[in-house]
């Protein structure tokens, strides 16, 4: 079974236009994303998934002058752009990663790729409930399976967001969701970048880290957030 990790981003974000590549402290945040990815096990499957237009162009020319491997899709239809990236690479299990998600722990996306591989789930999650802070968010679906339900995505908010539809329609196959029991600091707390007030707290969390920014898991993360 090949499991791989997608990086769903564009440039042209609504409420920060160009985020992606924002820089903080010298460094574009996609490249803090890819550091903490490499740390996972399964980093030799991540695959930047942006979309063919050319306002995405300047993210395709990163992946490029990076090394990075990257898929281009529909601007719109990430859900079409999430599947094909996943059967264009070959992935029996393709793991969701937002662009928004600077803070994304390895250890997390490894537990769930191990709990998809062993329980052979369709889909597999930490969202429900969110006992993990948002920005930490993460998502395995199999691949056969997403390619039997995507045609019941009828309405353009499901096709925007890839897998609200499996939450909406939690008896449509074998899930398995993974909670945070023993840290309730992180319920709920917000950690994504989706507009400047939040880069602005991401960048003052970043200047508050003694070491390199890949050796914080995310519990360390939630403390320096919550001012612990």
């Amino acid at each position: 079974m090949k499991a791989g990790i997608i990086v769903l981003c564009r440039y042209s974000s609504t409420r920060l236009p160009g985020k992606i590549l924002k820089e903080i402290n010298g460094k574009p945040v996609l490249t803090y994303i890819l550091e903490r990815l490499e740390k996972s096990k399964y980093s030799d499957g991540i695959v930047i998934a942006t979309s063919d237009s050319s306002s995405d162009d300047p993210i395709a020319n990163y992946c490029k002058d990076r090394g990075v491997n990257c898929f281009r899709g529909s601007l719109e239809d990430v859900s079409e752009r999430f599947l094909a990236c996943a059967q264009q690479n070959h992935f029996d299990f393709a793991t969701r990663v937002n662009g928004d998600n600077l803070f994304t722990d390895p250890v997390l996306v490894d537990q769930a790729i191990d709990i998809a591989l062993e329980g052979n789930y369709d889909f597999v999650s930490n969202v429900d409930q969110r006992t993990y802070p948002t920005g930490m968010s993460v998502e395995v679906v199999k691949t056969s399976f997403y390619e039997k339900i995507i045609s019941q995505f009828d309405a353009l908010e499901f096709r925007e967001h890839v897998t609200l539809w499996l939450y909406r329609h939690p008896a449509s196959g074998n899930f398995k969701y993974f909670y945070n029991d023993s840290f309730t600091d992180a319920h709920g707390l917000k950690l994504a970048l989706d507009c400047e007030e939040d880069l602005n707290f991401v960048s003052l969390l970043l200047q508050k880290m003694d070491k390199p920014h890949i050796e914080y898991g995310w519990q360390e993360i939630v403390k320096l957030a919550t001012n612990e």
